[in-house]
């Protein structure tokens, strides 16, 4: 009995505790030495409950107003392939067609099947050898070429034979190329895409996100871990409902413009070629190798309000967009791009919502009809 009094007395059962919490914080410590050494981020985001217990996504996570979309914003690239659909086998009969590009791709406003690639894939095309054209939503909302370049260099790994890469004057700022915030938390890939085609960018620039030692820990990744798991989770409402955005009232596209004769810091009257990134575009081809790309300068709205003889809309002043295009022309007849220029192909103003480049769902297989016979002739 003595010897069993002793063994709980209080100073005992103090030491007893203090070792346990002691080998718990080293036991934590290892393991998030453990996990800033083997970064298992890449591999975890490729632990998908998408595709094989739930639906593949019809366009990349982006979003955040959780409760209502069921969709969230995350930097993971090998997590956001892997809940798409793009990440299922392709079928023998399929001709696959990846459309890459900003916003009006990704389709604000639009419910799934209404965006570009849904009314293409509405409209049954078949290739003169009787494979099924399917085309794949890889849209982003930011506006950026070398954001759509990063996306296109994953992309290729899910086997096209055809990609179609939309945009317009907004995404060739050369100081806006590493704005969006999706390149910045990829440095890595996005620098190894700058070495390989010696784009106009800077390796070292200071918008790229660098995570310290610290923050390579489990307890420095515990927002991107929690935003793996809770991708997954939303999978569950979005298999039931197909809600990946929200629908809110919307302020429509500006008619009466400003006088204001600026775009993106340039006063005009023309640009010089290395004003614009036009060598992120001729990576975009060589990145694409063997398989056809087809380049389209999107449709926008063109106003006629008030200093419309200035502006084209709220993005651009008229000298801005015409000297783009002219040198658009130029660099595709020079490298042999195959162009589709399609700027005022949908010039009715009701066909824009919320952007110069958004479009209604009406509109939208107007122009998914354009891209739809496009497609045919270069499989063809």
């Amino acid at each position: 009995m003595q010897t069993w009094k002793w063994l709980y007395t209080p100073s005992y059962h103090w030491r007893f505790l203090a070792k346990v919490v002691i080998k718990a914080a080293v036991l934590f410590a290892v393991l998030n030495l453990v996990f800033a050494l083997l970064d298992p981020l890449p591999v975890l985001g490729k632990l998908s409950a998408y595709n094989l217990l739930l639906p593949g996504r019809a366009r990349l996570p982006y979003g955040e107003n959780h409760d209502v979309a069921y969709n969230l914003s995350l930097f993971q690239l090998d997590a956001m392939f892997a809940s798409h659909t793009v990440a299922q086998s392709k079928a023998d009969d399929e001709y696959r067609v990846l459309v890459i590009g900003d916003s009006s791709v990704w389709g604000i406003l639009l419910e799934p099947e209404d965006t570009l690639t849904g009314q293409i894939n509405r409209g049954q095309y078949e290739t003169a050898d009787g494979r099924r054209v399917r085309a794949y939503n890889l849209g982003y909302p930011t506006m950026s070429l070398t954001k759509d370049l990063m996306l296109l260099d994953y992309a290729t790994r899910y086997e096209p034979d055809l990609i179609v890469w939309l945009f317009t004057l907004e995404s060739f700022g050369q100081e806006a190329q590493l704005d969006s915030a999706i390149v910045q938390h990829n440095p890595a890939p996005v620098r190894t895409l700058i070495r390989r085609y010696d784009l106009n960018q800077d390796t070292e620039d200071a918008r790229f996100v660098e995570p310290t030692f610290w923050e390579k820990t489990i307890v420095g990744q515990r927002r991107p871990l929690a935003d793996l798991l809770r991708l997954q989770l939303y999978g569950m409402a979005w298999a039931v409902t197909g809600i990946d955005q929200e629908y809110p009232e919307y302020t429509p596209r500006s008619i009466d413009l400003e006088a204001d004769t600026t775009w993106q810091g340039h006063e005009g009257p023309a640009f010089a070629t290395g004003d614009l990134a036009f060598d992120v575009v001729q990576a975009g081809v060589d990145r694409a190798g063997t398989v056809p790309i087809l380049l389209i300068n999107e449709p926008m709205f063109i106003s006629q309000g008030e200093n419309s003889d200035i502006r084209y809309n709220f993005f651009y002043p008229r000298w801005a967009y015409d000297s783009y295009r002219e040198l658009l022309h130029k660099q595709s007849d020079q490298h042999n791009w195959p162009l589709l220029d399609l700027w005022d192909a949908i010039p009715e103003a009701a066909c824009y919502t919320d952007s110069p480049v958004h479009l209604t769902p009406e509109c939208s297989a107007e122009l998914g009809n354009m891209i739809g016979e496009a497609i045919i002739d270069m499989a063809d």
